[in-house]
């Protein structure tokens, strides 16, 4: 192949869950089927490493060493939620749009199911599908003035007690709202509000809308409700300084940072976005049915109108 030829070459990457055998059945076909229609497809260092058992990895491009994020096409993931967020990490500021096909239990991020790989494939191929801009926030975590963590999240940033319930107080807009004792506050976007907020007892919020979540879990408090800010807010946790022990930042459940006592997370909106790409024409309230298996009649059946069951 000379140079030309390479260039011209479409370059989608591929994510997978490198622990499960379906997943490792789904790589398979899917590089497969990328190499017949002559398209490289693209792995990560790990996941490169972790498939060479199975397959011919002189085939396949290296992310970073070959291929640079921005000389991806598309990503197709192979895995649950987990693993479209660490695709997400992996394409952090770039413009390539991740199509997930669900190999986990609710996979709520993921476009497609498992048995739908063949149709997937095919319509990225043939560049089928629509794009969604989904809002990502920045996450600064800091001590006595001095910054530890500078990091973001897709679905959130959880400040989480190690051992002991946190003494914290939230605010809003550098403005304190209340203080508490509890197990921890999630900070959330629409993308996250039916992942740890919806767990936590969060409002679901559609991903069309500019909103930021902030969720106290288990607080021992009178007032405990979840708060629903405009993306122009900035989000405050601050662990008192008279919390006994640390406390942890989790970024959506992938990047860690201890925080001692005296810490103040801050979460504003980030000015890149991921972009998740749709295959299926459905609004957000179908998939909240299906991935829910939400019943949408009533226990009575078809009864109506007041009859007696």
């Amino acid at each position: 192949m000379n140079v030309q030829q390479q260039s011209e070459q479409r370059r989608i990457l591929i994510v997978s869950h490198t622990h499960r055998d379906e997943a490792v059945s789904a790589t398979v076909e899917a590089v497969t089927t990328l190499i017949g229609a002559g398209v490289l497809p693209v792995f990560d260092a790990p996941d490169r490493e972790a498939f060479s058992p199975h397959l011919e990895v002189e085939q396949i491009g290296r992310l970073s060493d070959d291929v640079t994020i921005d000389e991806l096409e598309a990503a197709i993931v192979l895995g649950g939620d987990g693993t479209i967020l660490r695709a997400a990490e992996l394409l952090r500021g770039s413009e390539c749009p991740i199509i997930g096909v669900n190999l986990g239990h609710v996979g709520f991020l993921a476009e497609m199911e498992s048995v739908d790989l063949t149709t997937t494939i095919d319509r990225v191929l043939r560049r089928d599908y629509t794009v969604e801009e989904r809002l990502t926030v920045d996450v600064q975590a800091s001590h006595d003035g001095v910054v530890i963590a500078e990091t973001w999240a897709l679905n959130e940033a959880s400040v989480e007690k190690q051992r002991r319930m946190l003494e914290v107080e939230i605010g809003v807009d550098g403005k304190p709202i209340s203080t508490f004792a509890c197990d921890g506050v999630v900070l959330a976007t629409p993308t996250g509000s039916t992942a740890y907020a919806f767990s936590a007892g969060g409002p679901i919020v559609w991903p069309s809308v500019q909103a930021m979540l902030l969720v106290p879990i288990a607080a021992h408090a009178l007032f405990d409700r979840p708060l629903v800010t405009g993306t122009d807010s900035e989000l405050r946790v601050r662990i008192l300084p008279e919390n006994i022990g640390p406390g942890v930042l989790w970024c959506d459940g992938r990047r860690r940072t201890e925080l001692p006592a005296g810490s103040m997370v801050t979460v504003r909106r980030s000015d890149l976005s991921v972009r998740l790409g749709r295959l299926t024409g459905g609004v957000f309230s179908d998939r909240l049915v299906r991935k829910f298996h939400l019943p949408t009649s009533g226990w009575r059946g078809s009864r109506r109108g007041g009859e007696i069951a």
